[in-house]
């Protein structure tokens, strides 16, 4: 069984930054998705079973960082400059596939998440 936890969240001032982890069992292409209130699950960065490749949503493009050490089975989300707007629930997904995968339909492993809240 697959198993993804996540860490690293908490609440920070806008500008600010913070790093999310996620420990998966097993080598999967990765992502990080965000939920926020009344609003659908959306990606926020993927990255290749490899490491050599990733994508960001423009949301977040030049100021949150994925990266993977395969060594330790964990993906990080480096997020700086923080705003409001990224107060959400983060979640850490895997998907089957060796590239980059964009669509949430491809994930089927999921963490439990963890909050991110962002002061004004």
């Amino acid at each position: 069984q697959v198993q993804l936890v996540e860490s690293g969240g908490g609440l920070v001032q806008a500008g600010g930054s913070l790093r999310l982890s996620c420990v998966v069992s097993g080598a999967y292409a990765m992502a990080w998705f965000r939920q926020a209130p009344g609003n659908d699950r959306e990606i926020v960065a993927a990255i290749s079973r490899s490491g050599s490749n990733s994508y960001y949503a423009d949301s977040v493009k030049d100021r949150f960082t994925i990266s993977r050490d395969n060594a330790k089975n964990t993906v990080y989300l480096q997020m700086n400059s923080v705003n409001p707007e990224d107060t959400a629930v983060y979640y850490c997904a895997a998907s089957d596939r060796i590239g980059i995968a964009q669509l949430i339909t491809s994930y089927a492993y999921w963490g439990q998440g963890t909050q991110v809240t962002v002061s004004s």
